[in-house]
């Protein structure tokens, strides 16, 4: 296979002549270039690549975890983390084996761990920097020998480790036999080469619009996926308990069967069973799958390397000018209009807050809806929607970083301070008030508790008053900076503790500012006066205007009094 490099530099080498009349690559040893070598990096094969990626992907990290010392802590805690739930996963698996529902069980399980190798390369990029093999378009590398160079490298991990403990117990609990034994010899290290293969073919397919700003704002659903997945985890086992078991799966199985790389488990379960010829279609679906897989990488793979990058295309045209918003024209003139823009336009363009925003939208919604669905829900779960997304008033300044010295700029007084902190809190307002009121109505028209509307409505928004109050205050007293180099990095090493401190501390604060709108409510349902619980609403509106307005009044002059040791706070990371 050839493909020709593009103008100004080396591309894939396809033949050997192209080979023989590169310029010799410096040799690669452990920690890096060491000299210059007389054999051209193109003749060599995968075997003598191989350990060269493996080895550079462990410089990568070693290098990575050197830079401090916090996140060195939090990859040995998600390293053992994994490990313990891998161990338990296994052992796990291997006490199911003879189970009736073994079969249905690990199929489903290795279908579900596929679809998360796929989805891994578009929700964390930035997970792994040898996704990106557009940093190698200068070598003269050979299209086969890179992409089995690249596989040995996708092995090492924590996610490959925990993928094959995954599969070697599936194969562990469905294997009776010894040919079923034997075909489990070969499954599990296809099955594992199945997974890293789609993951590679899905980053190398869509890289280019990873590593631009738009793949990057594609990172921030990632909240959302997770908050709906988990709540849908949580229906599906309810769900099978009320079934019976895993027997409700089996239609399910059924199709996942013939599906890779469930299909390759499905196969050492038919040999078990005595079905020799199922067994060897469903092996040869998911060898197919990963000889395609393979093809559909290499094939983008030279595109890749060959091909110029279309964002340079489109930068190199007319600039684009920007339409007039016409949000200007709906806010009020001012400081307070101009701050309510740039907080509302950071909560539509920055990564980071919008997927905060995302992750505390989707989770305030399902949470009270999946409940009431499953048919145990309360109306006063809708609460929680108001407290998610007040959770958004904390570290206001930390979403700034090191732009907050121009804000600090603007802030000579306390009345700034105060205008300052009134407008993020209205920025915040022009979401929250009507979500919160939107989910609240979602659930009474579940549980059908329209009577229950008014008070549930007034303690959403005394709680959301409360949060505002509590996270103007957190705001000035606790900031911490919120790194913009990592999907993963939420705190800035070492501020960990001002993060929890600010949150929780927050939330319990918040909770307690509201003891007299949650007093009023148990009072009148205890007293028999039912029919006045519709006066919760109103009460809770005003109240928590008015601890919101106190909140930030209490805040205004801690900020203006604090603003160096907030820009230093903000600037870390």
């Amino acid at each position: 296979m050839s493909a020709e490099a593009p103008a100004g530099g080396t591309g894939l080498s396809g033949t050997p002549g192209d080979a023989a009349s590169a310029a010799p690559a410096p040799s690669v040893g452990p920690a890096g270039p060491v000299g210059s070598g007389t054999t051209p990096v193109a003749t060599l094969g995968t075997r003598a690549l191989a350990p060269v990626f493996v080895t550079l992907k462990l410089s990568l990290l070693r290098n990575g975890l050197r830079q401090s010392s916090g996140r060195t802590a939090a990859y040995v805690a998600s390293v053992v983390l994994a490990l313990l739930i891998a161990a338990g996963q296994l052992l796990g698996l291997i006490l199911l084996r003879g189970n009736s529902g073994a079969g249905t069980l690990v199929v489903v399980l290795t279908a579900i761990v596929a679809l998360g190798w796929a989805m891994l390369p578009l929700f964390f990029p930035s997970g792994d920097e040898t996704l990106d093999p557009s940093r190698l378009v200068m070598l003269p590398l050979r299209p086969h020998a890179l992409i089995g160079a690249l596989l040995a490298a996708s092995l090492v991990g924590i996610g490959p480790l925990f993928t094959l403990c995954l599969v070697l117990g599936s194969a562990i609990a469905v294997a009776h036999g010894g040919a079923a034994i034997a075909l489990s010899v070969v499954v599990v290290p296809l099955t594992l080469l199945v997974c890293v293969a789609l993951s590679r073919a899905v980053a190398a397919a869509n890289i280019r619009l990873l590593t631009s700003r738009k793949g990057r704002d594609l990172a921030v659903l990632s909240g959302l996926v997770i908050a709906v997945g988990i709540q849908f985890v949580n229906f599906g086992v309810q769900r099978l308990s009320e079934a019976g078991g895993l027997s409700a799966l089996d239609p399910v199985a059924d199709v996942l069967r013939w599906l890779p790389p469930a299909s390759a488990i499905g196969a050492v379960d038919s040999v078990s069973d005595g079905a020799y010829g199922r067994a060897a279609l469903q092996l040869l679906v998911s060898l197919a799958a990963l000889a395609a897989l393979m093809y559909s990488w290499q094939r983008s793979l030279v595109k890749l390397m060959t091909a110029p990058d279309g964002s340079t295309i489109a930068a190199a045209g007319p600039a684009r000018k920007e339409s007039a918003s016409g949000l200007g024209r709906l806010l009020p003139e001012g400081r307070t209009g101009t701050v309510m823009q740039r907080s509302l336009w950071y909560v539509w363009r920055d990564p980071k807050t919008k997927a905060a925003w995302i992750t505390s939208l989707a989770i305030g919604l399902i949470v009270p809806l999946i409940n009431a669905l499953q048919g145990n829900g309360s109306i006063y779960l809708a609460c929680f929607a108001a407290g998610m997304l007040g959770i958004q008033m904390y570290n206001q300044f930390g979403q700034d970083t090191s732009a907050f010295w121009m804000v600090a700029l603007t802030i000579s007084s306390t009345r700034d301070a105060y205008l300052e902190l009134r407008a993020r809190a209205f920025a915040l307002l022009v979401i929250t008030l009507p979500y919160s009121a939107l989910v609240t109505i979602l659930t009474a028209a579940l549980l059908g508790d329209w009577r229950a509307l008014p008070e549930a409505l007034g303690l959403s928004f005394a709680l959301l008053g409360a949060m505002m109050a509590t996270g103007a205050v957190a705001s000035a007293r606790f900031p911490y900076s919120i790194p913009q180099d990592s999907a993963y990095k939420n705190v800035a090493p070492g501020q960990g503790g001002l993060a929890w401190i600010s949150i929780l501390g927050g939330m319990l604060g918040g909770a307690l500012l509201c003891a007299p709108v949650i007093g009023l409510t148990i009072g009148l349902h205890v007293s028999g006066a039912e029919g006045l619980t519709w006066l919760v609403l109103p009460a809770g509106t005003a109240y928590g205007a008015l601890i919101a307005w106190a909140g930030v009044k209490v805040a205004a002059p801690q900020t203006a009094s604090r603003l160096p040791e907030i820009l230093t706070a903000v600037s870390k990371g």
